[in-house]
């Protein structure tokens, strides 16, 4: 007989470690088809050390061949579902269009970058999502501190100088602090620019940074950030957003060249064109991570509304933490339907967070401890080299060599900014 197929949408956390748990357990049984439109997982947390020039950009990508032995690798992007048919169809990298049957459908698409109905920011913001983003901020970041060394006019230098981030998460908070440590080394070289230091401005709605977190965690993070001469503009974010700055929710006017938009994300679009039920935009799913009413599709990441059984009424959050041991328990949960093992709940408590703020600077709070300064970054590194699934040997590497080497301050010119425009992902997703 045929061996069962099990097809997974997306290899992001939650869609990597499904394939992983599932070529474990089924030992050769099953047919693990992994469909994503690269050959790699991207392990988000890095990426401000690649904007940063301190992490070589392919240590944060984890081959899915090499590292998913067994599993058949489609490079695609799934826009359509048949669940009559049980069968989905995906748009491959030159266009060119394919259709795959399934037994079991993992639905991992993961999330995108979420958009405000705010002037301009289209135009003139950037994202932080993927390699392309965080190697164009890099390039960007060191080409305004050499054309402020051009510029003649004060206001445009000062300009130059001026970095804006939206949004003070963990993603806004680490590429501020890992890009105010990359301006500064690089302006440090240009003595025309002694007298207009790099000046970063980090906003939010909210009333303290990392919203959510402990305040202890917060407050530490505020601390370091401010040490850095670093401007927190809590309960503001921008109005307008221009060639030339942003108009900000108190009416001032911050001329800037630079808008990093950190904001936050949303489910992806193959989400809400999937014609299944949906809660908050997330795909709804029971406590064993299964669709209702169709029983053989499983949904798992930043598209699943998973109940919180410790939280009642809420679903998890949108975190790597629960996309990881969500993709491990469907993997169970999908062995179990095959007779291998039995079915369990989604159960799952924080075991804290880190927070990379660069060089020596880290806060984290491990099994609800709270922590910085060196204690903090020692666990944050491990926790990141244990979270990685390959690349740590050369990934710690580059962690000693930048510690002892000054930050690259040269721009490789690999990513044009056309290329990475701020937009959502937006996929015309046919249902059956």
């Amino acid at each position: 007989m045929a061996k069962p197929r099990i097809v997974i949408a997306g290899a992001g956390f939650a869609g990597y470690q499904t394939a992983r748990q599932l070529l474990r357990r089924s030992r050769g049984a099953a047919e693990v088809v992994l469909v994503n439109p690269t050959d790699y997982f991207l392990y988000l947390p890095l990426l401000p050390e690649v904007a940063g020039g301190t992490l070589n950009p392919w240590h944060a990508c984890v081959p899915l061949q090499d590292t998913l032995p067994g599993a058949r690798v489609v490079l695609g992007e799934v826009d359509g579902l048949d669940l009559a048919a049980k069968a989905v169809m995906y748009t491959g990298p030159e266009g060119e269009r394919g259709t795959l049957g399934f037994d079991r459908l993992v639905l991992a698409a993961g999330s995108v970058t979420k958009l405000l109905p705010i002037p301009g920011i289209a135009d003139h913001a950037h994202g932080f999502r993927g390699i392309a983003e965080a190697l164009y901020l890099h390039d960007h970041l060191i080409s305004q501190i050499e054309l402020a060394d051009a510029a003649d006019d004060p206001a445009e230098r000062a300009a130059r100088m001026t970095f804006v981030v939206v949004g003070a998460g963990y993603t806004g908070t680490e590429v501020t602090a890992q890009g105010q440590l990359l301006t500064a080394a690089v302006a440090a070289r240009h003595p025309r620019l002694r007298d207009t230091p790099p000046r970063w401005l980090l906003l939010d709605t909210a009333d303290q940074v990392l919203p959510g977190m402990h305040p202890r965690m917060a407050e530490g993070a505020a601390k370091v950030l401010r040490s850095r001469d670093i401007t927190i503009g809590l309960g503001t974010s921008i109005r307008e957003a221009t060639a030339d700055g942003v108009r900000l929710t108190d009416g001032r006017f911050v001329p800037s060249r630079t808008l990093v938009w950190c904001v936050g994300v949303r489910p992806d679009p193959l989400v809400e064109g999937a014609g299944l039920p949906t809660r908050n935009g997330r795909v709804e799913v029971d406590t064993h991570l299964s669709v209702p009413g169709h029983p053989d599709v499983y949904a798992c990441g930043d598209g699943a509304a998973v109940p919180d059984l410790y939280h009642q009424g809420a679903d998890t959050p949108m975190t790597a933490q629960h996309a990881v041991r969500q993709g491990r328990l469907v993997a169970h949960n999908i062995a179990a339907s095959y007779g291998i093992g039995t079915r369990r709940r989604y159960r799952h408590r924080d075991l804290g967070f880190v927070v990379d703020l660069g060089g020596r600077d880290a806060v984290a709070n491990p099994v609800r401890v709270p922590m910085r300064g060196l204690l903090a970054k020692a666990v944050t590194c491990g926790y990141h080299l244990s979270a990685l699934p390959a690349n740590r040997l050369g990934t710690a590497a580059d962690w000693l060599l930048s510690a002892a080497s000054p930050r690259p301050g040269v721009q490789l010119g690999l990513v044009p900014g056309p290329l990475v425009p701020l937009e959502t992902k937006e996929v015309a997703v046919g249902v059956r």
